[in-house]
């Protein structure tokens, strides 16, 4: 207990310096924010498109797409805030700057996980929420204390399945670093995949998202839930309620393929 708060301290230091130096520079952390906030809307007016020219996507109106569209947006900004920044590990090793990772005293994932921080990507979550807004505001769900609740879990859930699947595809890193664009297609591909309902994929993309790369539990199953919608592909009810434990035991999975490639990681001097 005591190692784990030493590490929570220390990584709330280490974030805070980086976001005071960001705020530094006011206008340009203003101006990075806003664009990022509006980028992100270019997403959203694919979906808006496609509903121009159809009154339903597979039996899925505009508003239910877009509570999928906004609550993995904020999971995946969130994620992307936090370990986005993996996607610098293939350079770090490259310049032989994992080796002095590798002989301090704290973790080796820890801390490329403190090590950068970028502001900038609250823009996308902030995009997330507002389209989320707008989805409830459309919606007529009928509200309870377990759907609000579970509206907060698969959000938060979101982001460990998300921050799994980024750290399992970085991890090739250490026998390959040309690996950025095939990890790119798991985490900034499976953000594009979870931000719509899965019966509009062929049958074998499915099973995909559901069972390989459970990007079915980030919105579609506990969506499902509080939408009070049944799943036209009729799966197991009680598939609305596992997010939390795949979020987990993928978080578990990253940590042990994490360890596993460090132990076979060979320095770019030897």
């Amino acid at each position: 207990m005591a190692e784990l708060r030493w590490r929570s301290v220390l990584y709330l230091r280490l974030i805070g310096a980086r976001i005071r130096s960001q705020l530094q520079y006011r206008l340009s952390f203003s101006l990075d924010l806003l664009g990022a906030f509006l980028i992100s809307f270019i997403d959203f007016l694919a979906v808006v498109v496609i509903f121009a020219h159809l009154p339903r996507l597979a039996g899925w109106t505009l508003a239910e797409v877009a509570f999928f569209y906004g609550t993995s947006s904020v999971s995946f900004a969130l994620t992307d805030l936090a370990v986005g920044h993996l996607d610098l590990l293939p350079a770090m090793i490259k310049t032989g700057n994992f080796d002095l990772i590798m002989v301090r005293p704290a973790g080796s994932l820890f801390q490329v996980l403190s090590s950068d921080v970028q502001m900038r990507r609250l823009g996308r979550a902030a995009q997330g929420l507002v389209v989320l807004i707008y989805a409830l505001a459309l919606l007529d769900i009928t509200w309870t204390v377990p759907k609000a609740t579970m509206l907060v879990v698969m959000i938060v859930a979101g982001v460990g399945i998300y921050a799994g699947v980024w750290v399992i595809a970085m991890t090739v890193t250490f026998w390959t670093v040309e690996v950025r664009e095939m990890a790119n297609a798991f985490t900034y591909g499976g953000s594009f995949l979870a931000s719509y309902p899965i019966n509009i994929f062929g049958l074998w993309f499915r099973r995909l998202l559901a069972f390989v790369i459970p990007m079915a539990f980030v919105s579609y199953f506990p969506g499902l839930y509080v939408l009070g919608r049944s799943d036209p592909l009729g799966t197991p009810g009680v598939l609305r309620f596992l997010t939390p434990l795949v979020a987990l035991a993928l978080l578990l999975l990253a940590g042990n393929v994490w360890r596993f490639g460090v132990r076979h990681y060979r320095s770019t001097g030897s």
